[in-house]
């Protein structure tokens, strides 16, 4: 990946050693995206909620003979995303303000890697924390912005990481929610060694371990220093 002198010089001017609590990750969201949603009403599993025609079936819902269905009891909600049909969802009471929205800023942990994507648990929307655990994919191509074709994954993350990233689509009827790190405050923010010590940013592509001075590659996230909790 090339940069010129000046991006790099930015980047590294911005990246600052990450002794963060997740939950103030999150606090990027708050002017960054907003969670946009409403209970529509309450339902129960197996009830019929609309057409596929009308709207796209999201996480707590099912489809059944073009027709969308509630898989458990709680409150349904819409979404609108921009031109295309809205999103229809089944939330429990105390989950219900609490599912990523497509723009929401999300801290996430890497589950799993292999060459074409990164599996994700997502934590937090925003500085919320989630009561249940959101699965989430990060695509090669949807790494960084530049030089798609050049991402290798095990270069950008490794399973433990915590990242921040952006919801691009809700994906499937799974929860599996499609993420972004395509910008140069997404991506990594906390990273452990094979020595198990936190390390520390030193560019936009690179950690080291303060204990054994070894570098790994990542995709650094540049994270504001008011953002940061000692």
């Amino acid at each position: 990946m090339t940069m010129t002198s000046l991006q790099e010089t930015d980047v590294l001017s911005s990246v600052q050693p990450i002794t963060v609590h997740v939950i103030t990750i999150g606090r990027l969201a708050s002017e960054a995206c907003a969670v946009n949603m409403s209970p529509w009403k309450v339902c129960v599993p197996g009830e019929r909620l609309c057409s596929t025609e009308v709207c796209k079936a999201g996480s707590g819902t099912y489809i059944r003979h073009s027709f969308i269905f509630a898989s458990l009891a709680g409150y349904v909600v819409k979404k609108n995303e921009g031109e295309e049909l809205p999103v229809i969802s089944v939330a429990r009471e105390t989950e219900a303000q609490l599912l990523p929205d497509v723009n929401a800023i999300v801290t996430c942990k890497v589950t799993s890697i292999n060459s074409r994507f990164a599996k994700v648990h997502i934590l937090y929307v925003g500085s919320t924390p989630l009561k249940n655990k959101f699965r989430g994919t990060i695509r090669k191509e949807d790494v960084r912005a530049t030089e798609k074709d050049k991402v290798e994954i095990y270069k950008c993350f490794r399973p433990g990481d915590i990242v921040l990233a952006k919801v691009i689509s809700l994906g499937d009827v799974q929860s599996n929610y499609l993420l972004t790190t395509a910008e140069n405050e997404l991506g990594v923010v906390v990273a452990h060694s094979e020595a198990g010590v936190q390390m520390v940013p030193i560019s936009w592509c690179e950690m080291q371990c303060p204990r054994t001075h070894a570098k790994e590659f990542r995709k650094v996230a540049r994270v504001q220093p008011e953002y940061l909790m000692p």
